[in-house]
């Protein structure tokens, strides 16, 4: 296992360059000890797969008794615990000896495929303007290999951009039940959602009028924020339903409230959102 180029030891001394090699690749780290039975299962498995993907992804080794300290970084109580590191930090994880089909659908979530060339030609003709070009591609992409979730939310992307909702809606849905809640499918369902809600909706400038003449016409109001959150003025739009907050927690079903924590999903880890957290906390506590 020491002469694999795919399999490091973990300790206090190379740690760091474990983790500068996780901007490369994914490093999958096994916390493990000698004592533990699971672990022995597990650890010629992920030898294993480490030297079938021949360094798609890098495996790290780390024994909880001689390594206290990072193992204490990472609040581990139980192993074995195997953690998922991109661009240093851990993204993803499993407990316990898993099978080798369960280790290896894990391990396929995060490393590189041959449809990934693919996906990203996709995605340059989307943001260039050719969603059609872009669905051709990308529906090539998940023939050749459907069990890349990467492929499957590009298509969804694609379509939504088409204005085909529904396409888009049902694509994600067979997207497997792991991947569904991730950051970027929950928020790309989030935008659906609200473009399906424009369906019929009057224009901006209407809206804008109606507000002018009646600041309490909370329809107006509901719709223009939405229109904002799908133009990507998110100020505008948190703006807008802080104000149907405030007036009316009732409208809609606290609408306000539901479409603020919808654009949350949208902004990820945008450091706006824990600004306009702290607004919405402050009408509601």
């Amino acid at each position: 296992m020491a002469d694999s180029p795919f399999i490091v030891d973990v300790t206090r001394e190379n740690y760091a360059q474990v983790m500068e090699a996780s901007f490369q690749v994914p490093v999958l780290v096994d916390f493990w000890a000698s004592w533990c039975q699971p672990c022995q299962v597990l650890m010629p498995v992920l030898a294993k797969l480490a030297e079938e993907y021949q360094g798609k992804f890098l495996l790290g080794k780390l024994n909880t008794e001689e390594q206290q300290e990072i193992a204490a970084q990472f609040g581990i109580r139980s192993i074995p615990n195997v953690k998922l590191f991109r661009n240093g930090q851990p993204v993803d994880e499993f407990l316990g000896a898993l099978p080798e089909k369960a280790v290896r659908e894990f391990i396929d979530r995060h490393v590189g495929r041959d449809s990934d060339a693919v996906v990203q030609q996709a995605r340059e003709q989307l943001a260039a303007g050719d969603a059609a070009g872009a669905i051709a591609l990308l529906t090539e992409a998940r023939e050749a290999d459907p069990d890349n979730p990467r492929a499957t939310l590009a298509l969804a992307e694609a379509q939504a951009a088409t204005g085909d909702t529904a396409a888009a809606e049902a694509t994600l849905d067979s997207l497997p039940a792991s991947e569904r809640d991730k950051p970027e499918a929950a928020a790309l369902r989030s935008r659906l959602s609200l473009e399906g809600q424009l369906a019929g909706v009057p224009a901006a400038d209407e809206l804008e009028a109606r507000l002018e003449a009646d600041p309490d016409d909370y329809e107006a109001l509901h719709q223009l924020a939405l229109r904002n959150v799908v133009e990507q003025d998110y100020d505008a739009a948190v703006d807008l339903l802080l104000q149907l907050m405030k007036k009316d927690r009732g409208f809609g079903d606290d609408a306000g409230r539901r479409e603020l924590l919808k654009v949350f999903e949208l902004l990820g880890d945008d450091p706006r959102v824990g600004q306009y957290r702290r607004r919405m906390a402050s009408l509601l506590y």
